[in-house]
C-alpha cells in the first residue's frame, strides 16, 4: 500500500518536473513566485495574508499544469486543427490569465506600501549585497526561464 503511494507521489513530481522542462510560462511564473516569497517577509504579513499568498501562488502553478495537461491531450489524440480543440485550448489558457491577474491583485492589495519598498531600497545603500545579489538573480532567472529545457 505503501509503494502506490510512494508511486503517486513520484509520478505528480516528474508531472512538475516535466512541465517545469518544458513550459517557459511555467518556469515564468515560479521565478514570479521565488521574487513575492524573496520580499514577502519583509512585510508585516499575517497568517491569513500569508495563506491567501500561498494559495494564490499555488493556484497559478496548477492552472499552468493544468492548461499543459490540456495541450498535451489535445495534441496526442490530434494533429489536424479542429476548432473545438482549438477552443479547449484557448479555455484553458484562459484559466491560466484568470489566476494570473488575480495573482497580481493579491499582490497589488498585500504589498501596496510605498514606505515599505522605500526602506527596502533605502536599505540598499548600506546593504550592496542585496542589489547584486537580486541583479545576479534577474539574469540567472532570465536564461531559466527563456533557455533552460528547451
Amino acid at each position: 500500500m505503501c509503494w502506490r503511494i510512494l508511486n503517486g507521489f513520484r509520478c505528480a513530481a516528474q508531472g512538475v518536473w516535466q512541465c517545469m522542462r518544458a513550459e517557459w510560462h511555467f518556469r515564468f511564473h515560479m521565478v514570479a513566485a521565488c521574487y513575492v516569497l524573496w520580499f514577502a517577509p519583509r512585510f508585516d504579513l499575517t497568517r491569513a495574508e500569508w495563506s491567501v499568498l500561498a494559495l494564490t501562488i499555488g493556484g497559478v502553478l496548477a492552472a499552468e499544469l493544468f492548461n499543459s495537461a490540456v495541450e498535451r491531450a489535445i495534441d496526442r489524440f490530434s494533429t489536424e486543427r479542429h476548432p473545438l480543440a482549438g477552443l479547449a485550448k484557448d479555455m484553458a489558457a484562459g484559466a491560466v490569465l484568470v489566476t494570473a491577474v488575480v495573482a497580481v491583485a493579491v499582490a497589488v492589495f498585500l504589498f501596496w506600501d510605498p514606505p515599505a519598498w522605500l526602506a527596502i531600497i533605502g536599505g540598499w545603500k548600506t546593504n550592496w549585497f542585496e542589489p547584486i545579489l537580486l541583479l545576479v538573480s534577474a539574469v540567472l532567472a532570465g536564461l531559466f526561464i527563456g533557455k533552460w529545457g528547451t
